[in-house]
């Protein structure tokens, strides 16, 4: 999995591109990109699933902020990026939210 962030120069907006490999998912399913900037909408991000069978997405994020993410694969497998900028503790207390900051 891999974060990459670009800065527009002409806004405060930082483009984020999501990747996931292909061995975080079992039988091809689709997964989600789910955090707060989506408020924590469960369908509103799919990641496109690329020739080599890894995912993407990229999504225009306001610079100067964290946002907390995790990644949904099929109905019910959430899991985190392997290289956030850092994690926090959700307020469930059984896991953490990966986080990006922009």
């Amino acid at each position: 999995m891999a974060i990459s962030k670009k800065f527009l120069k002409s806004k405060p907006v930082c483009k984020v591109k999501f990747d996931v490999d292909k061995t975080q998912v079992e039988n091809g399913e689709a997964i989600f990109l789910v955090g707060d900037f989506n408020n924590w909408d469960e369908n509103s991000l799919p990641m496109k699933k690329l020739k080599n069978g890894n995912y993407t997405v990229t999504v225009d994020l306001e610079a100067g902020r964290e946002y907390q993410f995790r990644y949904l694969a099929g109905d019910n497998i959430w899991f985190n990026d392997d290289s956030p900028d850092r994690t926090e503790a959700t307020p469930y207390g059984d896991s953490e939210n990966s986080v990006v900051s922009c």
